[in-house]
């Protein structure tokens, strides 16, 4: 199966670089978006080797043995990603000519959108990410298309690189402005793909929506309503995407759909136990598995980073180990035992490694203790160019109090009844020495409780 694939990318990238290739826009159906064009050069993206890997990798990982419907990969995200960050941006190019949007602002922003999970893995994610990126742009020759297209190529690749991943602190020496790729006037341009100032962007726009679809969760957010509203606002001597007051409401139903998802979703018991159970899988054969990387070394799975040669032939699907495979599918999984929390600091000594493992699961609403919308700017119908700040008080006294949790669970690898009860035993004895409610014992795969608050 791994060699049909290989096959199949080494005759998509000779299309690629095919002279009989047309140049037209193409017209992909999203189940989530719909028809969605695309542009010549993000076709010449997508047609490489590098990013046609992304059809072979979960977008939810092990969260598809619980949720069979979650059957989506990291490709049509990326595209709907790329799609999005077009609409925003030319909304705003649109609604206010002053802004000085140009085709080179929207097509960069677009590729950004397109190329921000090239890279998989949690391990340096938004880094790995732009170095893919550039091997994708080198080993394909894309630089004389990006010229082809209008783009300057130091300054916009410079450019589609920061908004994947922000500059380091080494990098931007601390400077007032650490970006090279476009100057301040044009700082709102960094908050369309991934926003680290107030964590209200496309990429969680599309998964939202996509990973409600195929989990069957509903999604109460309505990102076409912030299209329809997002306008950009000097605040103090930076330019920032705000949206109308009367807005607040959606942005809350926002974060609330992010905190459901991990609740229910990403963050599911069973799910996070399967997925530590592939990583095993991984552990077991990375002795034994081979990859041939740039200049014919070779690589193992847990090198296979090192090289984006290598690292490109590497997706979910290239291990097989069939204990843990066979395990997956008779859904013989590790017991758990849960406890849910404030946020605090956790050292946890608890049991043999060897039978137990524990997991401390953050849940907030994006900005760890932090309400998100107190870093979202808003405007009224009556004076469009001033950019406020709305309260949590002033939308309504129901709203949470705190934006964090933690989740603390016990996993057990065996399924002995003695064991089973010597675990439950010994955490809830741990959570009434650490002065928390005692957890509910139940007969299922989980135990929980519910901590005293914390001042």
């Amino acid at each position: 199966a791994v060699g049909v694939k290989q096959k199949l990318l080494i005759c998509v990238r000779k299309l690629a670089q095919s002279q009989s290739y047309i140049d037209v826009a193409k017209v992909f159906n999203d189940p989530i978006h719909g028809h969605i064009e695309i542009h010549p050069l993000l076709v010449r993206i997508i047609d490489t080797p590098q990013f046609q890997r992304l059809r072979y990798i979960k977008q939810l990982g092990g969260t598809y043995y619980v949720f069979p419907g979650a059957s989506h990969n990291r490709f049509e995200h990326s595209l709907g990603v790329s799609h999005l960050a077009g609409r925003l941006v030319q909304a705003l190019q649109e609604r206010q000519p002053e802004l000085n949007i140009d085709q080179r602002d929207i097509l960069c922003v677009q590729i950004a959108g397109l190329c921000h999970d090239l890279e998989t893995s949690k391990r340096k994610h938004e880094q790995a990410s732009v170095q893919m990126f550039e091997h994708l742009i080198d080993s394909n020759n894309l630089k004389p298309d990006m010229e082809k297209y209008g783009l300057k190529l130091d300054e916009d690749i410079h450019f589609i690189k920061e908004q994947i991943a922000s500059p380091v602190q080494e990098e931007s020496g601390g400077k007032e402005w650490p970006y090279r790729g476009r100057f301040k006037n044009k700082s709102f341009l960094y908050e369309i793909v991934a926003n680290k100032t107030s964590g209200i962007d496309v990429d969680k726009w599309d998964y939202f929506a996509r990973d409600c679809h195929h989990l069957g969760i509903q999604n109460n957010f309505d990102y076409e309503r912030f299209i329809k509203f997002a306008r950009v606002c000097k605040v103090k001597d930076m330019m920032h995407i705000c949206t109308r007051d009367k807005e607040v409401g959606n942005l809350y139903d926002m974060f609330h759909t992010r905190n459901c998802l991990h609740r229910r979703a990403y963050q599911h018991k069973v799910g996070n136990i399967i997925e530590t159970m592939i990583t095993n899988a991984f552990l077991k054969a990375d002795p034994h598995i081979k990859i041939k990387g740039s200049g014919g070394k070779v690589f193992q799975i847990s090198t296979a980073l090192e090289d984006m040669e290598a690292y490109t032939k590497l997706t979910g699907e290239c291990v097989d180990s069939p204990e843990i495979l066979i395990t997956l599918s008779m859904r013989s999984i590790f017991l758990t035992f849960q406890f849910c929390g404030n946020v605090f600091p956790l050292k946890l000594q608890i049991l043999s490694k060897t039978r137990y493992f524990c997991r401390v699961i953050e849940m907030d609403y994006g900005m760890k203790k932090r309400n998100p919308i107190n870093s979202v700017r808003f405007y009224c119908k009556y004076d469009i160019t001033q950019a406020v700040k709305i309260t949590r008080e002033q939308v309504s006294k129901l709203l949470p109090e705190k934006f964090a949790e933690q989740i603390i669970r016990v996993y057990c690898k065996k399924t002995d009844t003695k064991i089973i009860e010597t675990a439950t035993k010994y955490f809830v004895q741990w959570c009434m020495d650490k002065d928390f409610t005692k957890p509910q014992v139940r007969r299922s795969h989980v135990n929980e409780g519910l901590s005293k608050e914390s001042e």
